[in-house]
């Protein structure tokens, strides 16, 4: 089943994805309410709420298909790390502290846009970045869970673009932190929220699901890939991200970007020199991961805000100067 919420003039709503469009559920319950239900209760609503009248897609603006708490994001193909490591510093290798555990960061919840939401420019940034991700839903809460038992706390999957400000990242990587500002302007999730069941039938024999990524710009495909290519399965990211802690219902993980053109930064590593060119206003990205859909997304011009101010140098006093108060 496939999950969506959408903004009718103002008003939002959570519903099915049918074969004629979609299909409200009951004005008081959110997708992120059937994720903590459980996955058996949210198809059930699921197939109650198809017999509302349908809505066209194409009359409503698609949001994120749920109001994430945390949004995790990984870095789990290797093809991926050893281009943007060459971009980033000349070297064509890949650390071997990614083979050793799956690597993350929490992003930014509050920036999550739609299937079709315009993507401003961050603020200071020349080189504009897209990165096309799968994403997994936890539907159960749990903590320090093995892998076998995180399976069962999948309730689903959608897209997941993180946009990326690849200057202002570069910088922030330098202090050993981060990233930070270089990744937190946007955030694309959706189109929908698809249960995990219905992408059982792509998994292969290494327990991976083998589903087609491809992302163009203005038109132009610049990247495909196997989400089997990753490095790790996606219940191993959950168990994972739950060791010692804990993941709850309606948690996103990301996968990271896949390799072979997901992202521009790879190319640029791989080729060279900025081709494609970094993002620019008017350039639309469109991302389709097979068995879930496609995302569309045009990057628009951001705000123009003040410089940051530099760190003034500190003196390395340790005692007040005299007359100060205490």
């Amino acid at each position: 089943m496939r999950f969506a919420t959408w903004d009718d003039g103002g008003v939002v709503t959570a519903g099915v994805v049918g074969e004629h469009g979609l299909h409200a559920l009951p004005p008081d319950v959110t997708v992120l309410d059937l994720v903590r239900a459980g996955l058996p209760a949210a198809l059930d609503a699921g197939l109650a709420a198809l017999s509302a009248p349908p809505v066209p897609p194409a009359e409503v603006r698609l949001l994120p298909p749920l109001q994430a708490p945390t949004v995790r994001d990984f870095v789990a193909f290797e093809e991926h790390v050893e281009g943007v490591r060459k971009a980033i510093d000349g070297v064509a290798e890949v650390p071997p502290e990614w083979y050793q555990a799956p690597t993350f960061y929490f992003t930014n919840p509050y920036a999550l846009i739609g299937a079709h939401d315009d993507v401003p420019i961050p603020p200071g940034s020349q080189r504009f970045d897209f990165e096309l991700e799968v994403a997994v839903v936890v539907g159960r809460d749990g903590a320090s869970l093995t892998p076998e038992q995180a399976r069962e706390h999948v309730f689903g999957y959608t897209i997941l673009n993180d946009w990326s400000a690849r200057d202002l990242q570069a910088r922030e990587m330098k202090v050993n932190l981060g990233p930070a500002k270089g990744k937190d302007s946007a955030t694309t999730l959706g189109p929908c929220l698809v249960t995990a069941d219905e992408l059982e039938p792509y998994r292969d024999g290494d327990g991976f699901l083998a589903l087609d990524l491809r992302v163009s710009v203005d038109d132009v495909e610049v990247g495909q890939d196997l989400l089997s290519n990753m490095g790790w399965p996606f219940e191993e990211l959950i168990a994972y991200a739950s060791r010692g802690t804990e993941v709850r219902a309606g948690d996103v993980l990301g996968s990271g970007t896949c390799g072979n053109g997901g992202c521009l930064a790879e190319l640029w590593g791989v080729r060279g020199e900025a081709a494609p060119p970094p993002l620019r206003p008017g350039d639309v990205v469109e991302m389709t991961v097979e068995g879930i859909g496609t995302i569309r997304n045009r990057v628009v011009e951001g705000r123009q805000l003040p410089p940051v101010r530099a760190a003034r140098p500190r003196p390395r006093t340790r005692t007040r100067p005299a007359g100060t108060a205490r």
